[in-house]
């Protein structure tokens, strides 16, 4: 990969798991929108590859959906390792998670034949070279047919987006804290840590997210013929690619996929408190 030289932090990974509640912008609709486009009939067996895998929330909402479905889950932290392993345990040995480095290309054989590879805010931490070398290696080393599904910032094409985007976002993370507890309570740690990103653009350039036409352009020309945008809320969107046409359905009905979804987004009472 090209040369990047900022890595994610237990620091960082401390301060992202006390506000994620609200930092993703329509978290469980996020999520049960992932688990809707995974080309797999519900009692299909199939491996999947999760990228900065976190707290499990989303491994944990898919193995939920297809329960014949194994996932690997993927993270820098040990403390967000930890975290999945406690959360997923009662999955057993359909779900393991091992350290990688974005960064580097270690992790890579763990690619190795998945049938799907999916990524939640992840990928925006890599330049546009990074990122056209990660969609072509996931696809050289994927099994085919397979979908690589990505939930990420991306940048818009016009500098007037950049306010909306910033407005919206905001206005998202209010409304959930006010959902959760309230109040602002959650909102003001999401301002103080200045984490909106169309706010406040990354001076330490860790954050590098790429416009979405151009990334659809790089799926296309790595081998995925169909690539497209899927959600797109507050400069937060769900895109990728898929090898061939998919069965237009795959047993999970939206509503299914959101009650999934809503109980893996949700607080523990201990969470909750924090």
């Amino acid at each position: 990969m090209s040369d990047q030289r900022v890595t994610w932090s237990e620091e960082a990974s401390g301060t992202y798991q006390r506000i994620a509640a609200i930092a993703v912008p329509y978290r469980a609709e996020q999520i049960a929108a992932l688990l809707m486009l995974l080309p797999f009939d519900v009692n299909e067996s199939f491996h999947a590859v999760e990228l900065g895998s976190g707290e499990g929330r989303l491994a944990g909402a898919l193995l939920e959906a297809f329960p014949r479905a194994t996932v690997t889950g993927l993270d820098g932290s040990e403390a967000m390792r930890e975290t999945s392993r406690h959360r997923l345990a009662k999955h057993g040995n359909r779900f393991r998670v091992s350290s990688f480095n974005l960064l580097d290309d270690a992790w890579w054989p763990e690619l190795d034949g998945a049938q799907a590879v999916l990524s939640s805010l992840v990928v925006h931490h890599l330049d546009g070279a990074g990122k056209q070398t990660l969609f072509r290696e996931v696809r050289q080393r994927c099994a085919t047919p397979a979908t690589l599904l990505i939930a990420d910032l991306v940048l818009p094409a016009h500098p007037r987006a950049q306010t909306l985007y910033a407005n919206l976002y905001d206005r998202a993370a209010r409304a959930r804290s006010q959902e959760l507890v309230g109040s602002d309570a959650y909102f003001q740690a999401f301002v103080d840590e200045e984490w909106n990103f169309f706010r406040y653009p990354d001076e330490d350039d860790w954050d590098k997210p790429s416009g979405l036409h151009e990334q659809l352009r790089w799926l296309t020309a790595v081998g995925y013929p169909i690539a497209d945008c899927f959600w797109l809320q507050a400069g937060h969107a769900i895109y990728g690619g898929y090898t061939d046409a998919a069965a237009p359905n795959n047993g999970l009905t939206w509503e299914r996929a959101m009650e999934i979804a809503t109980a893996a987004a949700e607080l523990t009472d201990a969470e909750a408190t924090d």
